[in-house]
């Protein structure tokens, strides 16, 4: 697993061993996860989504503790999987860093408790896997516009967004920091302490 530019958030590139047959991937290790982020992912619960091409999900995120860490692949087409820094403190506030996942090369991106988490759909059917450690719980989830100007987002030109009508909905980020609903870096980098001192 490599760090990516947004403290908490990894690329995983696990090997892939065609064969006449189809193909293996060891999609998720529990080595190479603990190795890298310090803890054992605690795992709730494990979701399936299939998108229509253009289909854009999020800013998702939790509140922190415990929030919702995932743990993303994409099994069939292609996702653009896009991390966003939504911790108030961070010396990465508001910036973000996009990876594309897609069932050629298999790649996965773990994003540790706290960050934003969006998904466009770049093919029809495009099915998204992921691992969380947290159920969903709704009173504690929230989301920031994923179109928001003041973030940026560098989505393709070539799509034309389909979000849902929560989700456009969803406050700017300046609007989601004012009502109080983004998580501290500071309760972040606890909980994320935490988890490594329980971890041993």
């Amino acid at each position: 697993m490599q760090p990516l530019s947004i403290d908490g958030a990894w690329l995983a590139q696990p090997p892939v061993f065609p064969d006449s047959r189809g193909l293996f991937s060891p999609w998720f290790s529990g080595e190479e996860f603990r190795k890298a982020t310090g803890h054992d992912l605690a795992l709730r619960q494990a979701n399936l989504s299939v998108s229509a091409r253009g289909v854009l999900r999020g800013v998702h995120f939790a509140d922190v503790p415990p929030s919702q860490a995932k743990y993303v692949t994409c099994v069939r087409g292609a996702l653009l999987d896009v991390v966003v820094d939504i911790r108030v403190g961070s010396p990465t506030y508001r910036q973000w860093e996009a990876v594309r996942l897609d069932e050629e090369t298999r790649h996965a991106v773990y994003l540790s408790e706290g960050l934003g988490h969006a998904v466009m759909a770049l093919t029809d059917d495009a099915t998204l896997l992921y691992l969380c450690s947290e159920g969903f719980a709704p009173t504690r989830e929230h989301g920031v516009h994923p179109l928001d100007p003041a973030l940026g987002i560098d989505w393709p030109a070539d799509l034309e967004p389909l979000l849902s009508d929560k989700d456009a909905a969803a406050p700017t980020l300046a609007e989601a920091e004012h009502q109080g609903l983004l998580p501290s870096y500071a309760d972040c980098q606890a909980y994320r302490e935490q988890l490594r001192s329980q971890a041993g």
